[in-house]
Formats: C-alpha cells, structure tokens, sequence
C-alpha cells in the first residue's frame, strides 16, 4: 500500500512540475531566459523586443528611452545585445541623429551599458566580425563605419565608405570583407575590414536599399528602388553582373545558408519573393502579413524570419516547405531583426 503524500508535499511537486515545464518551453517570468532568443527592434514601441522561437511568443519588451533603434545584433555568446538609437527619420529625411548604441543584459533584460558616439552620426546596422569578434556600426552622418570593442564598449576605429547615407551592412565569412549599401547614391562601397579602408564604390541604381550575401560570398544582392528588380554583384570583380526581375520593389533580402535560395521582401505587395540562385529567376511567392521588412535565417537552415512593420508580427517560413507557418505577435513598427543563443 502506497503512503498517500501530504498536502504540502504535493504543492512542492506541483510547483517543481509546473517551473520545469516552462523553463523547457524558454523562459520563466521574472527569472533569466533559457534557449536562444529572436531579438525585434519595434521601433514603434521604442523597444527591444524579446522573442522565444520555441514558444512562438514575445516575452519581453526592453525600453529603449524613448529614442528608435531600427536594427540589432546579439554578442557571440548570447548574453548582450546592441541596439544602435538612429533617431526618429527615415534614411536621407528629416529629424533627430542618434548618437548612442545600448547595450543590453539580455538575461536581466536591461540597459547595462552605452556607447556615445561623441555627436550625432544617425548609427544604423550593427554586425559582429566573425573572426575578430568586433562590433562594426554604420555610422551615416559621417560617411563611415565606426569599429568597436564589444568587450570595453570603446571606439578602436573608422573605416571610411566615402558615400552618404551608407545604411546597411554585410561581412564576409572570413571577416575581411565589407559591403555597405549607400540608399541616397545608389551605391556599394566596399571595404577592407582588416586594414580599416575603403576599397571601391559600385555604381548600381539610382537609390538602393538593404544589402546581403550569397552562402559563399561570391555575390552580393542589394535592391533597386525605382524599379522591382535586384541587382547581383560579383564580389571578385565588384562589378553588377546581372539583374533579376521582381514581381515588386525590394527591401532586404537573404540568401539560404546551403546557397540555393534568395528570399527577397517586398513591402508594396506584402510578399516574399524566393530566388532560385540556380536559374537567378523567382521560383514562388509568399503572401505575407503587412510591409515585410527583414529577412533572417535561422542558424539551423530549416526556416526563415521576416518581420512585419505594419502588422506588429514576425512571420516564419520553413525554407523545406517554403510555406509560412507561424505568426509571431510583436510590438509596433517591428524591423530588424537578430538571433541570439548562448555557447
């Protein structure tokens, strides 16, 4: 005969049950985040928001002070985030220059930190060196991107661009290359990230936006927005090569990690084009929820996110399927985007 448990022994069950159960869906209210995290910047919220991928659901919102941040990248390890606060315009409008990058605990989902820039440089897209490991930021207002040491939180460098409005950027696999897309001109500048210079402007549109890289680094996608085309460029040669038709204008674009597809946003028509880099032709199209905006790859290959401004989610598609299926409720204005897991 089994003794029969107490009533105090089995709320102490019960309780262990239930906080074991949502520390393996992710998280646990109130306490540090387990698992990796999708990181939005709901620049309508002035906020950071904090996504479990497992869960489908947002499970935290991060204030930024008040003051936009558009794009986000997470340190290697998956414990800080770095929202660079652009301001309250678009690129080449009118309005405020941000001057300051937040650092953010993302276990005690806070601002720990800053980096002022010394003035307003309206800093945009922030990527991680994949080898040396430091931080890179456009830095607009002054032509340039600013290099930073994510460790001591101090400016070590500026690698001049030599265009306006340089907005995006793209690092190589093996961190020498950069490739920023200057909306204004309608440029690429490339850069050697190594020696800290500008090596070339592309010639490519009147105005582009956004810009990646094929899985090899062998081509670089930026798009023309004044007419639904996207522009490839031969990274060996830094010349545009081809073009390839769109059903839309263009935002951002990424390419599939085993090198066959180019999944392209377009806003407009509230879809998501797929490329097949095979034939350099759009295979399908994907109806998305409102005004697409970033494109990002999951580090597993399996699926992509892409975020929705107007209608406050990040959409998942399932690169197998190439269907989306999931709708993950965000905040206003969501934008960009980061994937952030510990090691």
């Amino acid at each position: 005969m089994k003794t029969p448990l107490s009533p105090s022994l089995r709320r102490l069950i019960s309780r262990v049950a239930f906080l074991a159960a949502i520390t393996v869906a992710g998280f646990v209210d109130g306490a540090e985040t387990t698992g990796p995290l999708l990181l939005v910047a709901n620049k309508g919220d002035h906020t950071l928001g904090l996504i479990d991928p497992l869960a489908g659901k947002q499970i935290a919102a991060i204030a930024e002070d008040g003051i936009t941040g558009h794009e986000v990248i997470a340190s290697p390890d998956g414990q800080r985030a770095f929202v660079p606060i652009y301001g309250n315009s678009g690129v080449g409008g009118k309005g405020t220059d941000g001057r300051l990058i937040r650092v953010i605990d993302l276990a005690r989902k806070e601002i720990v930190g800053m980096i002022d820039l010394g003035k307003g440089l309206r800093p945009h897209c922030a990527m991680i060196g994949p080898k040396n490991g430091q931080l890179y930021v456009t830095t607009e207002l002054a032509e340039s991107v600013t290099v930073i040491d994510p460790v001591t939180l101090k400016i070590t460098g500026f690698i001049p661009t030599g265009q306006p409005q340089s907005h995006m950027l793209a690092i190589t696999r093996d961190g020498r290359r950069g490739y920023t897309a200057n909306v204004g001109p309608g440029s690429v500048s490339v850069l050697d990230l190594e020696n800290e210079k500008l090596i070339s402007v592309i010639p490519v549109a009147k105005h582009i936006q956004r810009i990646a890289l094929s899985a090899d680094d062998k081509l670089a996608f930026t798009s023309d927005q004044a007419e639904p085309r996207i522009a490839v460029i031969d990274t060996a040669t830094n010349k545009v090569a081809s073009w390839i038709k769109l059903p839309g204008i263009g935002f951002s674009t990424a390419a599939t990690p085993d090198g066959r597809w180019l999944l392209v946003a377009i806003p407009g028509k509230n879809q998501v084009a797929v490329i097949d880099l095979h034939s350099m032709e759009v295979s399908q199209v994907l109806t998305l929820p409102r005004a697409p905006q970033e494109v990002l790859m999951r580090p597993d290959g399996m699926g992509a996110y892409v975020s929705c401004d107007s209608s406050r989610q990040v959409a998942l598609i399932d690169l197998k399927k190439m269907a989306v299926t999931q709708l993950i409720s965000a905040g206003a204005g969501a934008d960009g985007l980061a994937w952030a897991a510990a090691k």
